[in-house]
């Protein structure tokens, strides 16, 4: 059944168009909120509950009354985290034994825009089969249950100091940060009061940036979708290293002192080749983006890699499907199951930094076996209801270019999942011929939106 509402990552959009306003958001609540009352078997007296947690976007604060009284509307209390990373609300909503765990963010997107994604009760991404449940629901007429079953709201004042704890506990107990300087650029966004803390905490010296957030400028010129911002901030303090997060903490760039930047695949090697040194490792997902030159490094690690369908929800399913502990994409998304339930930000950047120090390596020389192809990403927008699948100029530029590449690379033209936009995606080995192939695929995509190609 297609998705009517969600994407690949909750319910995104612009605020105040289609479904990123009040009364839809309160309906997305009381329908949820149905939803889990009916799934839940709990012990008699116990009342289904659930977290909201936010990042620092302005509509966060209208988003959030909206989805507390749906799921009160729906008998279901509600404890409010205020702004907390993503994966808080997933650490969060286990620990406390909640029925779901719910975020207010649009993640990278731009303050302008913001979504609700769910976490079930096991601190994981809502399996399609529910959220089609909670679909299913949204436009049929909200109730109210009788007003001595209607869900009551309070305030977890110690949400940041337990998931800062929390993520200081997945640092090997025998090394810390002390002698680092660090610049955290935390994109103005859910972790400008968390993740300072924790790196502090674990010894070192911290240069902060991207920590005022207003309500209008998260993601804004800084953070992990902007690693330029890192670079300079790195370069500017003399700093060891620089981490970026991005709005809701679940993505992460670095940069060593050079201003060398890593992005996710560069990561998930590092942690990949300390994890296969230690002998810990069984296999690698990563996804239909991940670069041939990480796909073939891991090979030579002697470890299996599989790819699945870009978005963290499909490499945890990969991950759990193969039994495996370790996946991510290029984009900053890293799972360690070992340590966490989803994608986390601060953790994968504790987890680099402890494969650092147990390997005696620096970020370059950690990834001085990764050699990867040229690599062209060009985000085409498209207009509503356009179907590119159908369009047979697309198709036949696409599979020219993949002839033309044959073996040595590859062409991807996927749609976002959050955004109105068309990725293409082409990979090889020249440089040049990739920079053109993606150009021309691209320009038909554009013109054919218009009726030219």
């Amino acid at each position: 059944m297609a998705r009517k509402y969600f994407g690949t990552d909750g319910v995104r959009g612009k605020v105040g168009d289609s479904v990123i306003t009040p009364d839809f958001v309160m309906r997305l609540g009381y329908a949820a909120g149905v939803t889990i009352v009916g799934r839940e078997s709990l012990p008699r007296g116990e009342r289904p509950a659930v977290l909201i947690g936010k990042d620092t976007r302005i509509s966060g604060y209208m988003l959030e009354a909206a989805l507390e009284a749906g799921f009160a509307a729906a008998g279901v209390d509600v404890l409010l985290a205020g702004p907390v990373p993503t994966p808080a609300v997933a650490y969060l909503t286990r620990a406390l034994r909640l029925q779901a765990g719910v975020v207010i963010s649009a993640s990278h997107n731009p303050y302008f825009d913001n979504g609700i994604k769910f976490f079930s009760a096991d601190g994981s991404k809502l399996p399609d089969a529910v959220e089609m449940e909670i679909e299913a629901r949204v436009d049929l007429p909200m109730g109210c249950a009788e007003s001595a079953r209607l869900g009551k709201a309070r305030r977890i004042d110690d949400a940041a100091g337990r998931y800062v704890e929390f993520c200081k506990s997945t640092f090997p107990n025998e090394l810390d940060l002390r002698e680092l300087r660090i610049v955290l650029d935390c994109a103005n966004g859910a972790a400008y009061h968390i993740a300072p803390s924790v790196f502090h905490e674990l010894g070192a010296e911290v240069v902060s940036v991207g920590v005022e957030p207003n309500g209008l400028n998260i993601n804004e010129r800084c953070g992990a979708t902007s690693p330029e911002h890192l670079r300079s901030a790195v370069l500017a303090n003399k700093a060891d290293l620089g981490i970026a997060l991005d709005g809701d903490g679940d993505r992460v760039m670095m940069a060593d002192a050079r201003g060398e930047l890593y992005d996710g695949d560069k990561l998930l090697y590092v942690i990949a080749s300390a994890q296969k040194g230690r002998g810990r490792l069984d296999g690698v997902v990563g996804t239909l983006m991940s670069n041939l030159g990480f796909e073939h490094a891991v090979g030579r690690l002697g470890v299996p890699f599989a790819r699945a369908k870009v978005g963290d929800r499909y490499v945890l399913e990969t991950l759990q499907e193969k039994g495996w502990k370790l996946g991510g994409e290029n984009s900053g998304h890293i799972i360690c199951l070992d340590r966490h339930t989803t994608g986390d930000g601060i953790i994968s950047a504790l987890q680099v930094l402890a494969a650092l120090q147990q390997t005696g390596k620096s970020l370059a020389e950690a990834c001085a076996d990764l050699v990867f192809y040229p690599q062209k990403l060009i985000n085409v927008k498209l207009p509503a209801g356009f179907d590119w699948q159908a369009h047979k100029g697309i198709a036949s530029v696409a599979r020219d270019a993949e002839a033309r590449l044959g073996s040595r690379g590859r062409v991807l033209l996927r749609p976002s999942g959050t955004e109105p936009l068309l990725r293409v995606m082409v990979e090889g080995q020249d440089g040049d011929e990739v920079e053109r192939l993606a150009r021309e695929i691209a320009d038909c995509i554009e013109r054919a939106t218009t009726g030219d190609c």
